[in-house]
């Protein structure tokens, strides 16, 4: 049972994923002035097919709450996963670039 629960919320995380895809393709749609109605009928039923999958995972036993679009992108970037740090010797120092620097020629003016 736990791993029918586990597919359903797998399920769920990726058509959120794709969701928000779509809605950015409605976005640049609408700002465009295009016709945004195929896409915004496939995110209806991207949202009824959560709707759906939602009831099959309580009725599974899924009990846990699950949180809301908002709660998981307003999430501080403290919670996420942080990449380990790069050495530091590859890192130039300020001021002590590689790169040339051509002096300033003074301009004449008439």
């Amino acid at each position: 049972m736990d791993n029918k629960i586990n597919e359903i919320r797998r399920r769920i995380s990726t058509l959120r994923a794709e969701m928000t895809l779509v809605e950015a393709t409605i976005r640049d749609q609408v700002n465009h002035d295009l016709d945004c109605s195929e896409a915004s009928y496939r995110l209806l039923a991207m949202r009824a097919e959560v709707a759906e999958l939602i009831g099959r995972w309580r009725a599974a036993g899924g009990g846990d709450r699950l949180p809301t679009v908002r709660e998981r992108l307003s999430r501080s970037y403290g919670d996420r996963p942080v990449a380990p740090a790069k050495s530091d010797k590859a890192k130039p120092v300020p001021g002590q670039g590689s790169a040339k620097v051509r002096p300033e020629r003074p301009v004449d003016r008439v």
